[in-house]
């Protein structure tokens, strides 16, 4: 009788799904309908699936890190920066650059593109502001009159009025007529960096943002400096709320009739994110929050100058999509809101896009059908992700010091638990079904060897 030959392990493997890194940090745009993400990825660029945070494409870069990035209204094209000082801009159905050139003696570190998708506009770190000409790719304006760094850049809103607004780390607000090719306005009001910019939805009002814990509200008919809106922390962005968006509908706001434009005594809604890591909603008649998160969904850490850094960035999503939010752990946080017995409404954290999870110490599947996989990166979190869309579900947090390890297992009483060490000396017990992390059930303390 023949002996029955072993059975031998499979050789080779079909990736089923991956995690793969799609933003370091920095430079980000959105598409006008919120499908897709372009990001900074080192010196590459990533085109994420904003549902699943799949890789649609890698466009390769020049061994310099990406510094700026900008799509064109229609998402056809999409304009890069690097800090080799080069200016590219890609075909985004074919994936090809299609045009590059350079024009700044240093990085730019913000771009801006136009309505009409013919222009767009640079700020650098030379101190200058530049407008181009997509098509040509040749310089139709060059501004001179910042005493550092340029750091934000917007277009008006309204196409027939030609005017580019620029703020800098010199703490000024800077406005540029593209007809005369001449700065018609200074506006000095900020003491640290302006950091964004956002003008209202009749055109008529500029917001500013600045590391000095502000945002100081401006008068676009004559320049003038309005009122200033203390927000007690280092903000990253402001935005305004426009009508048909989720977000206003939630504050009662609703659409104007077709051919009619709102008041401009009309108070406008904006919002903020800073250093806290919360959004809130202010009004700007008296200056008053009118929202403000209960608790942070994103970690606070600190930068090379000791500045705690939470969100980095926020964009009002169009239509229904609601709000997504950017933290400095290279997050991206997609919220809606929706109705509360308390409150107005409250913003759902529906949606965990993880961008780098550095260095991965340990991984477990969890769930009855291994649909989930916990994974310990150089945090002090463990990252939770459904294996079926790659987005993070859950983030269980307890240890002040990276997770170094992890295992999961089922108590005495038939209850799935993840357990894991920390260099914090600590060993954790978090709960493990797949339907609610609540967070630490126990702890254990040792000493370090």
């Amino acid at each position: 009788m023949a002996t029955p030959s072993p059975v031998g392990l499979k050789q080779s493997y079909r990736c089923v799904s991956s995690l793969q890194q799609f933003y370091s940090g920095g430079a980000f745009a959105v598409a006008s309908d919120g499908a897709f993400l372009a990001c900074a990825c080192g010196d590459q660029i990533k085109v994420v699936d904003a549902s699943d945070a799949s890789v649609r494409a890698t466009l390769d870069g020049d061994s310099e890190a990406v510094t700026a990035l900008a799509l064109s209204p229609d998402d056809r094209f999409l304009f890069s920066a690097s800090h080799s000082r080069l200016i590219r801009v890609w075909d985004l159905s074919s994936l090809k650059c299609i045009r590059s050139w350079k024009g700044h003696d240093g990085p730019v570190m913000g771009m801006a593109c136009h309505s009409s998708g013919g222009l767009i506009a640079t700020a650098g770190a030379d101190k200058r502001v530049c407008v181009w000409d997509v098509d040509g790719g040749f310089c139709t304006h060059f501004f001179k009159g910042h005493q550092d760094v340029v750091t934000s850049i917007a277009f008006h809103s309204d196409p027939n009025r030609l005017l580019l607004f620029s703020g800098s780390n010199d703490a000024s607000i800077r406005v540029w007529n593209l007809e005369s090719k001449k700065c018609v306005a200074v506006l000095e009001k900020h003491f640290s960096p302006v950091t964004s910019l956002a003008l209202s939805e009749d055109g008529q009002t500029l917001l500013s943002a600045g590391r000095d814990k502000v945002v100081n509200i401006w008068d676009l008919r004559n320049y003038s400096f309005k009122i200033t809106v203390p927000a007690y922390e280092m903000v990253e962005t402001v935005s305004v709320i426009q009508l048909g968006t989720s977000l206003s509908a939630c504050l009662g706001l609703s659409e104007l009739p077709s051919g009619k434009r709102k008041a401009s005594s009309s108070p406008i809604y904006f919002l903020t994110v800073g250093e806290r890591g919360i959004v809130r909603i202010w009004n700007s008649e008296g200056a008053v929050c009118i929202y403000e998160q209960q608790s942070s969904d994103a970690t606070i850490s600190s930068d090379k100058e000791d500045s705690r850094r939470g969100f980095t960035s926020a964009v009002i999503l169009p239509s229904d999509q609601g709000l997504l939010c950017v933290t400095a752990d290279q997050q991206f946080l997609f919220y809606s809101p929706i109705k509360s017995v308390e409150r107005a409404f409250e913003l759902n954290l529906h949606k965990r896009l993880v961008g780098y999870n550095e260095e991965i110490l340990d991984m477990r599947f969890l769930g009855e059908d291994e649909e989930y996989l916990a994974v310990a990166t150089n945090l002090e979190q463990v990252r939770v992700y459904d294996v079926a869309s790659m987005s993070c579900a859950y983030v269980l947090s307890g240890h002040t010091d990276i997770v170094v390890c992890l295992d999961t297992c089922i108590s005495s009483s038939g209850r799935p638990l993840v357990v894991t060490g920390s260099k914090d000396n600590s060993v954790s017990n978090l709960p493990s079904k797949t339907q609610c992390f609540n967070g630490v059930t126990s702890y254990f303390y040792m000493r370090p060897i």
